[in-house]
């Protein structure tokens, strides 16, 4: 953008120069201009150089490359872009013509926002890695830039705004909850299957999301089927709706996918116990689980909780060892609030626990 800028200023000036030349010229005076022809000039320029710059002013901030400017610059107006939105339907759908529920919604908007610049970070800093990660980088250096990017461009601020929980960067049979540690030599692989799972957060509102990458095409069935069964899922969702019909309705489009691999076919299936899970304010785990598999728990989801819908494709036994590779660990919530000063986090205050 400031190369671009830099260059429309010249133009302007130099199409300045070229009509003074022309006005000179066609005068058929060959001599020097007059001190009032040449303060018009001047004022002149001095109009034409300062129309461009309000224009300059009024071109909308861009992000750079590699992105460094923080999403708040970028929408100045306070207002962050919303994502997919989900219709509700069938009992629900009396939540549309309601003014009441409709007045409740936008009570809620200063919430909404703040999970919106959550997900706006998440989105920029998730298009970026997809384009520059490559065979034969370190893991260790994977995960940095991505935290590294994840604080720049959410202005990472103690309590307030920053990354959500550690990066998990799972390779091949680990399914999730790895990542390296300082000094750890791992190369990310052409045939390596990487899940790459990270989360921001704004005033405690947590958006947990992730993806996989894979370079070999034979492991693209096994990408589309998770990428097929999570959009299931969330169509799913909504007030009212039992966990155990989104698992499976997840489990349904999970299977009904095969992925060749070596000459071999494999039906793909769900890790049966691994979950969604419902998010609370500062609290990555609020309590439910969302399976994703058929025959789980009829719990509800309710009016106001969040959810992130996460589904885990697998061509093994369906089934993974949770003492296994297993990196970071979440802290029982309740321990770790467990005083007076939960509120003040709570709240919003900056003191720390």
């Amino acid at each position: 953008m400031e190369e671009g800028n830099s260059h429309s200023n010249n133009l302007v000036e130099e199409n300045g120069a070229s009509e003074l030349q022309s006005h000179v010229e066609g005068t058929g005076d060959l001599s020097p201009p007059s001190q009032k022809e040449g303060d018009d000039i001047k004022e002149v320029s001095k109009k034409k150089k300062k129309k461009a710059k309000s224009k300059k002013k009024k071109e909308p901030l861009q992000q750079t490359d590699p992105p460094s400017i923080s999403v708040v610059d970028l929408f100045p107006s306070g207002e962050f872009p919303e994502g997919e939105i989900q219709q509700y339907k069938d009992d629900n759908l009396w939540r549309t013509t309601s003014e009441e529920k409709r007045e409740l919604e936008r009570l809620q908007k200063p919430l909404y926002n703040s999970v919106r610049r959550a997900a706006e970070v998440h989105r920029q800093v998730r298009k970026y890695m997809k384009n520059i990660i490559k065979p034969g980088m370190l893991m260790i250096d994977l995960c940095e830039t991505l935290e590294n990017t994840v604080r720049k461009l959410i202005s990472e601020d103690g309590l307030q705004a920053g990354i959500a929980f550690p990066t998990g960067c799972s390779l091949n049979w680990v399914a999730a909850h790895w990542t390296p540690n300082s000094g750890d030599k791992t190369i990310l692989q052409y045939d390596d299957v990487m899940k790459l799972d990270f989360g921001t957060h704004v005033d405690g509102y947590i958006v947990d999301c992730a993806f996989t990458v894979a370079f070999n095409p034979m492991f693209d069935p096994l990408l589309e089927a998770s990428r097929e069964a999570t959009n299931t899922g969330i169509k799913e969702a909504g007030i009212d709706v039992r966990l155990c019909d989104v698992g499976a309705a997840i489990q349904e489009v999970m299977e009904s996918y095969e992925v060749e691999i070596n000459g071999k076919v494999y039906q793909v299936k769900s890790i049966r116990n691994l979950n969604g899970h419902s998010i609370g304010r500062y609290q990555i785990h609020a309590g439910k689980s969302v399976p994703i598999v058929k025959g789980g728990e009829q719990t509800k989801m309710e009016e106001g909780e969040f959810f992130a819908i996460e589904t885990f494709a697998s061509t093994g036994k369906g089934y993974v060892r949770e003492d296994l590779e297993c990196s970071h660990y979440m802290k029982n919530f309740d321990a770790v609030f467990r005083s007076p000063r939960r509120d003040q986090i709570l709240n919003g205050t900056k003191e720390s626990v």
